[in-house]
């Protein structure tokens, strides 16, 4: 084991570049169980994140206990997040993972404070809350707790079997507040997806807390994203992957095409090239330079392969884009969440009507880390 950096505000000569002066950094840890994962504990001066007004998300904070995340999907999103830090978004954004380790502790005092409206919270639109290192630090609990003793609605999207550990605590929050649950299923083939989202547990595992969760009352969401051209869009991988996710009890299922943003679609585009070489011309027809999402035709195309296939599953569901811009989306949680009846009784506590937002000016790095995408 290799502890580094354990005096405050003292620079760190053997921290990675970017790290020996992370504001906050109480030490860097590595352990053989979780082989060729440094963990950079931090004390964060804030916990809750404001989403910019400009964004098409249907909420307005966020919260992220973690940065950087070890299911390590190539073709993630907040890859290009971990530049923030002079660390890369290939390699580091996987194996180097910030800690929050008080981030429970600082979300209470900043929920307790008056200017606070209880608008909805939504955990898991950057870095998964519930990926393994959860299961070392276990801040969820906290943090689950602090939303709902201050009476704030909230919701959770994850990869993490993890989750259900917490079931108890989140039946209990749903007594209180509003409380919804999404699972993030994009591969159903457990080769491919070990290949493309090595650290995550397989889709057997994330379909059995999907059921969990369902037993323990809560109406679930999956999220079918990424879709990923000529990987996982065709007829019969769609059907599969509603067939199971109906099995388990899922109510309904959001899906979208594969985004390619930056750091994430230079890392994708290298994975492709070394496992499916044949596909790399393909996509950057889809992905042009730039571009980070699949064309208007490709997505016009989707979803009527999707689309009946939801109606013959019996399964509520649309296309990502399909909302009004900011509008809610089924599964996350939304300004209307404030105002709606918990899932699982018919009381609540504490909860009240958006009012005007609590100042928050943030800079980049701070909007980027609330998210504007979901994958």
């Amino acid at each position: 084991m290799r502890w580094q950096g354990q005096e405050l505000g003292v620079a760190d000569a053997a921290a990675l570049p970017g790290m020996e002066q992370l504001n906050g950094l109480v030490r860097s840890v590595t352990t053989p169980e979780f082989a060729g994962v440094t963990f950079h504990e931090v004390l964060c001066k804030s916990a809750l994140n404001h989403v910019p007004s400009v964004s098409a998300m249907p909420f307005d904070w966020t919260v992220n206990p973690y940065r950087g995340c070890s299911h390590a999907c190539v073709y993630c999103f907040a890859r290009g997040t971990h530049e923030y830090l002079e660390l890369d978004a290939g390699r580091d954004f996987d194996t180097q993972v910030v800690v929050k380790i008080n981030v429970a502790e600082v979300l209470g005092k900043e929920l307790r404070r008056g200017s606070w409206q209880h608008e909805p919270v939504m955990l898991g639109t950057n870095t998964d809350p519930y990926q393994r290192a959860e299961g070392r630090y276990k801040l969820m609990p906290g943090i689950v707790s602090a939303l709902t003793e201050s009476g704030t609605p909230f919701s959770i999207l994850t990869k993490g079997t993890l989750l259900r550990r917490d079931l108890p605590l989140l039946r209990e929050a749903a007594g209180e507040v509003h409380v919804s649950l999404a699972m993030s299923i994009a591969v159903f083939d457990d080769e491919l997806q070990h290949l493309i989202e090595p650290g995550t547990p397989n889709a057997t595992a994330r379909l059995e807390t999907v059921r969990a969760a369902t037993e323990a009352g809560f109406r679930v969401t999956v999220f079918l994203m990424p879709i990923i051209p000529h990987l996982t869009d065709s007829i019969a991988a769609i059907d599969h992957a509603l067939t199971r996710i109906k099995d388990a009890g899922a109510v309904r299922v959001v899906y979208g095409a594969l985004h390619l943003r930056p750091g994430a679609k230079q890392w994708f585009l290298q994975w492709l090239a070394e496992r499916h070489p044949e596909l790399v011309s393909s996509y950057r027809g889809l992905y042009p330079g730039a571009t980070a999402t699949a064309p208007k035709a490709y997505r016009s195309w989707l979803a009527k392969r999707v689309r009946p296939l939801l109606r013959v599953h019996g399964l509520d569901g649309h296309a990502e884009d399909d909302n009004v811009r900011g509008g809610p989306v089924a599964g996350l949680a939304s300004r209307a969440d404030a105002r709606a009846a918990p899932p699982i009784v018919t009381t609540s506590r504490g909860r009240a009507a958006a009012g005007p937002r609590a100042a928050n000016p943030g800079a980049r790095r701070a909007a980027e880390e609330a998210s504007t995408r979901l994958f």
